[in-house]
């Protein structure tokens, strides 16, 4: 695809050939998010941040990416704080915040939403997350930790095999992800979840369509056997009707380091998209894997401002400045800060 000025809506827009290079870009803006060099190649560039959900890692991460690229960032945080609680359309929104904007990044609770919004914008849209639908820059950076986990190992995308568990029917990091990954071979799908909770349909007849294995079960402890990648969500109680409907679920599938022990194996990387509920009655990832070096959840977060920048970068068609508008930054305290 032509990445300059393109809306980043769906995972579907991408070929393999995109998401390498993707992923080629992020590799390069590792000195940058490490502080090593600065850059201002965005120097002047303004990112609008809509955000009409919760949201701490997206929106930072998000806008973490932009100032690392030298630009600045603006944000609105809630429908209420937004002429959209006025009855404003999206319309009229998008109109109005891409004059004050180079790129949009927008997150709502409505599928289909950021599709709307971008149709109306002048400069380019990002889907920061619309409903249950889909996250594709989450997806993008699970690729990319998945791929730099295995290479660890001397393993690849193609052919490896994955379990994904939890809340598969509501959780948009999982559909997003799954969809990427059509765009690789001979993949094995363990699809570990509540009956009722079970991926959509239509996402595992494509995976079945493209030649993947794929496995649906709510047997947790045998699903997570014989797996390169365990990647897991939480019940995500904002898309139930209320949160006594959620709490059926709540605690049903738990990953700690006994369980982890006793049917992963010895290399298996452990992935959540955050937030994971560390309440009690949750915890579906248990703290004592907090110091597992397999445990990956944190290197995700760290791989999404990289590959944040590079989607800055290519849409906004400053990928091959950010050097020449760079320089080595000069610590001169002891350590970093």
């Amino acid at each position: 695809m032509d990445f300059r000025g393109a809306h980043i809506i769906s995972v579907k827009q991408f070929e393999r050939s995109d998401v390498d290079e993707i992923f080629r870009v992020a590799d390069a803006m590792e000195p940058y998010s490490q502080r090593d060099r600065v850059t201002n190649v965005l120097d002047g560039a303004i990112l609008g941040n809509m955000f009409f959900e919760p949201s701490t890692r997206t929106r930072m991460s998000f806008g973490c990416a932009f100032n690392l690229l030298g630009g600045d960032v603006r944000e609105t945080t809630d429908v209420k704080s937004s002429s959209i609680s006025k009855g404003e359309s999206l319309y009229d929104t998008a109109r109005v915040i891409s004059g004050y904007s180079d790129v949009i990044v927008m997150r709502h609770p409505q599928i289909g939403s950021v599709s709307e919004f971008a149709k109306a914008s002048r400069v380019p849209v990002i889907n920061g997350g619309d409903g249950s639908n889909e996250h594709p820059s989450q997806a993008l950076l699970d690729l990319y930790t998945i791929k730099k986990e295995l290479q660890s190992n001397q393993r690849q995308i193609d052919g490896m095999h994955i379990a994904m568990v939890g809340d598969l029917k509501h959780g948009r990091t999982v559909h997003s992800l799954s969809q990427l990954l059509l765009l690789y071979k001979d993949i094995s799908f363990t699809l570990i979840s509540p009956h009722e909770l079970r991926m959509p349909e239509e996402i595992v007849s494509e995976l079945n369509n493209a030649g993947h294995k794929v496995v649906e079960t709510e047997d947790m402890e045998n699903g997570l056997t014989d797996n390169d990648t365990v990647y897991l969500t939480r019940i995500q109680e904002e898309r139930f009707t209320n949160k006594l409907e959620a709490d059926v679920y709540r605690g049903r599938f738990r990953l700690n380091q006994a369980i982890y022990t006793r049917n992963c194996q010895p290399n298996t990387v452990i992935m959540h998209p955050l937030p994971r509920d560390s309440r009690e009655d949750a915890n579906e990832l248990d703290n004592d894997l907090n110091q597992h070096p397999n445990l990956a959840i944190f290197r995700q977060t760290d791989n999404g401002v990289l590959v944040r920048m590079a989607l800055f970068s290519l849409i906004l068609d400053v990928a091959d400045k950010v050097e020449q508008a760079s320089r080595k930054v000069e610590w001169y305290t002891e350590g970093r800060f």
